[in-house]
């Protein structure tokens, strides 16, 4: 086939076009030396058409809105397969974005015919019906230069088509000067992360974990009069009510989504305006403004310029804090998620006091096994938001120069940290919290079989004697009450005016 190209273009005195010289060694990978007249057309009949990049010539199916370039970084980043490709939260920020660029770019007068063309198509990436579109993996250069092209070639190609023209001709909506105008990779990707962040926070993870929080609180006032011992180091402790050990939980959670919403002013401010290197080159005064006002309007949020554009694209602070944040809501949803499965651990041999919704058959081999998978999926998820964490703290603190290169890895851990936690929250809750109850028989069996119920002694008789009351009890298996009189520290009547469960929930 090759040798006929080469023919072809020898009978018709083919040229190349500007740029578009290939490289030593593509044509190996599929790169054509010389692109000749109608070629698109030609090349329709074996499902591909020719696209050109500044290193030359590539192959690019038929059936795709992308271009040269896209192809390029399939065949340049071989890394991890479909399973790790760019985050759709991203794709369709850039649509946003895009959007929103094209149509400031129209006040500054560019042909209204292209802009709006640009805007339906960027419409349709943020919609999500162009997904398949979007083939590159996160694992590329760390500006996301590649994403940002794929999108600008996506848009391009669609754009294109809507008018009337040829795919891949550039013509008349180019992915460079038209749907990248006044725009750079190094702002484009930061505006987009913080677009797929501030989203996927406001529609999955705030949610998640307020739903969370109600449950917790409707069984904190559920629970407020059931009394129990209360556990400190794992061993006995004084008492408290089910109701206040639960009201901890709540507390987490409401605190959870406070860090949360603080850090969010920061991610509302946005680096497009800044190009390459934040002094904003080739774009207009008022641009960045008028983009993130448009982006504001179209996502709902309150979007921003960021008043230093060579932070935002130097460093990703606003991201490495909000991961920080969802960071510690992992710490927070761990200790829940383990003590409300040692709670309910048993149902004979273990603690026993709440008794939780089965779900599923907990064993392959014990039958009528039941197991607090709830629990587990919560805590695993808690431990894979602390790893993403130090991965983008890691991304985080390598901002080099002018430029942070670890853009597409910090996004996916913290967009994927979002949606875990905002998941496994209304998981957890549906399929666990709203379900529990207290087995109050156990409860009021171990908080009466307590030692340290003999706390309430210590104004009465001191610390000492009644640590000698505890521990001759323990020791002779004998009861608080029985040892206490055995000792000849009180009276019966005494022991029973003092040492009162309902009395030792609070101060006096």
């Amino acid at each position: 086939m090759y040798r006929a190209v080469r023919l072809l273009a020898r009978s018709r005195r083919l040229v190349r076009p500007p740029g578009s010289a290939a490289a030593p060694g593509l044509r190996a990978a599929g790169v054509l030396p010389l692109r000749p007249p109608n070629f698109a057309r030609m090349a329709s009949q074996n499902s591909f058409r020719i696209e050109f990049d500044t290193f030359g010539e590539l192959k690019v199916p038929n059936d795709k809105y992308y271009g040269a370039q896209t192809v390029r970084s399939t065949m340049n980043f071989k890394i991890g397969g479909v399973t790790e490709r760019m985050p759709i939260p991203v794709i369709k920020a850039f649509g946003i974005l895009k959007r929103a660029a094209a149509e400031v770019n129209q006040d500054y007068g560019l042909d209204s015919k292209i802009a709006e063309a640009i805007m339906k198509a960027a419409d349709e990436v943020a919609e999500g019906k162009l997904n398949d579109h979007f083939p590159l993996v996160v694992w590329q250069t760390g500006s996301g230069t590649q994403t940002n092209m794929n999108v600008n070639e996506v848009i391009s190609n669609r754009a294109i088509e809507m008018l009337g023209g040829e795919l891949g001709s550039k013509k008349p909506v180019h992915p460079n000067d038209h749907v990248n105008k006044s725009q750079s990779s190094n702002d484009t990707f930061p505006t987009a992360m913080h677009i797929a962040a501030a989203v996927e926070v406001h529609e999955v993870l705030l949610p998640g974990l307020q739903k969370l929080h109600d449950a917790l609180d409707a069984k904190s006032k559920e629970f407020a009069h059931i009394i129990k011992i209360g556990r400190t180091h794992t061993q006995d402790a004084v008492p408290l009510t089910l109701g206040q050990e639960f009201s901890g939980y709540v507390q987490q959670v409401k605190y959870a989504m406070t860090r949360i919403r603080s850090t969010m002013p920061r991610i509302y401010e946005l680096a497009a305006g800044g190009t390459a290197v934040g002094t904003g080159l080739n774009t207009r005064i008022g641009f960045a403004e008028k983009v993130a006002a448009k982006v504001a309007a179209l996502t709902g949020l309150p979007f921003v310029t960021a008043p230093n554009k060579f932070e935002a694209l130097a460093a990703h602070d606003a991201l490495v804090e909000l991961s920080g944040a969802m960071n510690t809501t992992a710490c927070s949803l761990m200790k829940i998620a383990n003590d409300i499965r040692f709670l309910g651990s048993g149902p004979r041999s273990g603690l026993g006091e709440l008794i939780l919704p089965e779900n599923e058959p907990g064993s392959s081999i014990m039958p009528g096994k039941v197991n607090p998978t709830q629990c587990e999926a919560l805590s695993m998820v808690a431990a894979q938001v602390m790893g993403n964490h130090v991965a983008v703290t890691v991304g985080g603190s390598n901002g080099h120069f002018e430029l942070n290169v670890f853009k597409p890895m910090m996004i996916k851990n913290v967009l994927h940290s979002a949606r875990l936690l905002g998941d496994a929250a209304v998981s957890f809750t549906e399929n666990c919290v709203v379900g529990i109850q207290a087995n109050t028989e156990r409860i009021n069996k171990l908080m009466n079989e307590s030692l340290m119920l003999v706390t309430a002694l210590n104004p009465h008789i001191g610390y000492d004697k009644a640590a000698k009351i505890a521990k001759t009890a323990h020791k002779n298996g004998s009861t608080l009450k029985a040892t206490a009189i055995e000792l000849g520290y009180l009276t019966a009547e005494q022991f029973d005016e003092w040492v009162k469960p309902k009395d030792m929930l609070g101060p006096k």
